[in-house]
């Protein structure tokens, strides 16, 4: 066994998803702000100050921020990105993700004493290219998601000062990360500057043409084969830890994921964390981790190269669908303060909730006029005897959209997540 403690990283798309990682297990989130952030539309979430705060929250806690400014800039934004660059320094996070050799060395000028990691889009794969970038400044890589355990394993006997990072758990792209033109080409929107269309997500009709008779046949499928060519399944490498970690190569493991969902971050981060820790007890068990994962929608998951060669796999497309519902349904979430929630989904009187909060939380068991706490099958449930409302209105059902508060029987961790299982005409592949 490894005693080295890896780190538990998680995507922060938001202030409030960065608070949820933390909260949950993650013991350091990546996120941005503005268009020099890979992920646009996220980056868009964050202001300056909302990265401010999320930073001080982080290190309120013992814990990390990395700063993503890892797009691929245009002559014409290089003063912007300078400029951006000396902003989020005077924020203080703990490390920039960059992509490029130039931007590396622009925030190394700028931001000498900023720890600089290289990006997932450089697509480290050898030696060579990490000792390159190691000796221009990186002090971390992140190595592409096609990188098998073995070259980890080989440069980090090479390079034993190089921390390493690797992807576990998310989206796959269908090329090497942030590579592909297809998005470019139908819409114009660039995937290495953060504004993927995610186009190899769609179905697509397929053709046969002769040039020479200039005649075009339509490729009929038979029903339930699909035509998701492009389509990569998501990445979980959950029940993978002892591999990973036995290797003493990986210093952190990486969630991929700043544009999904709150509940998302919660559960990812709590099911890596339990991986983790029962690592390091020597008490594995894959059906705990993968019954949080298992919940999430997904688009059927696989474990894609880090232990197989790509070419050792023919199970990484999901040819027939584009995402599935998991096998719960978030039906709500608690408020900041932990005395109401938020319906997201639909709940009447007498619905049995599962508790989902953060590692160690304390579940107060309750019965009273507003309902019921309790503990089946270690874990923990609620079920609500009235819907009263902030403002005192009583209803007989809320569903999604539906914005007032509902009181709980007794106070919960903040943003815990209530669930029930998806019902079986939900939990079909979407066409």
């Amino acid at each position: 066994m490894n005693n080295k403690k890896v780190e538990l990283l998680s995507p922060a798309g938001t202030l409030e998803k960065l608070k949820i990682a933390l909260d949950f297990g993650a013991d350091a989130v990546y996120g941005g702000v503005s268009h020099f952030s890979l992920r646009i539309r996220s980056g868009k979430e964050f202001s300056f100050e909302d990265f401010e705060e999320g930073i001080k929250y982080a290190h309120d806690r013992g814990k990390k921020v990395y700063a993503t400014i890892n797009g691929f800039p245009f002559n014409s934004q290089l003063n912007l990105l300078k400029k951006h660059i000396l902003k989020m320094g005077e924020l203080k996070p703990d490390a920039f993700i960059v992509a490029t050799p130039g931007v590396l060395k622009l925030c190394h000028d700028l931001v000498p004493d900023m720890p600089l990691h290289l990006s997932t889009q450089a697509n480290v794969m050898n030696v060579l290219d990490a000792q390159i970038y190691h000796e221009m400044g990186a002090t971390r890589i992140i190595t592409a998601r096609e990188i098998s355990l073995r070259d980890l394993k080989e440069i980090k006997a090479a390079l034993p000062d190089l921390e390493l990072e690797v992807f576990v758990h998310g989206s796959m792209c269908f090329a090497y990360s942030g590579r592909c033109l297809i998005s470019t080409l139908q819409s114009g929107r660039v995937p290495n500057r953060g504004s993927c269309a995610n186009d190899c997500r769609f179905p697509y009709e397929m053709y046969a043409a002769n040039p020479e008779t200039g005649t075009l046949f339509k490729l009929e499928e038979d029903a339930g084969v699909g035509t998701y060519i492009m389509n990569s399944k998501d990445l979980n490498l959950a029940s993978h830890m002892q591999e990973i970690l036995d290797s003493g190569a990986v210093d952190s493991i990486k969630i991929e994921g700043r544009t999904k969902t709150t509940y998302y971050a919660a559960t990812t981060a709590k099911a890596y964390r339990m991986a983790i820790d029962d690592y390091y007890e020597d008490k594995l068990d894959s059906e705990r981790y993968q019954y949080e994962l298992q919940s999430l929608q997904n688009r059927g998951y696989t474990d894609a190269y880090l232990i197989s060669r790509p070419f050792e796999k023919h199970d990484t497309q999901s040819l027939d669908f584009t995402m599935q519902l998991g096998t719960h349904q978030v039906s709500g979430v608690v408020n900041a303060e932990g005395t109401h929630f938020l319906c997201k989904y639909k709940t009447l009187p007498g619905d049995e909730m599962e508790v989902v909060s953060p590692l160690g939380s304390e579940i107060e068991i309750v019965d009273n006029e507003i309902g019921t706490t309790y503990e089946k099958d270690g874990k923990f449930f609620v079920k609500l005897k009235q819907l009263k409302a902030q403002n005192g209105k009583i209803w007989e059902e809320v569903h999604s959209g539906n914005i007032n508060p509902i009181e709980l029987p007794t106070k919960f961790p903040s943003y815990t997540f209530f669930r029930i299982p998806a019902n079986a005409d939900m939990n079909t592949a979407p066409k």
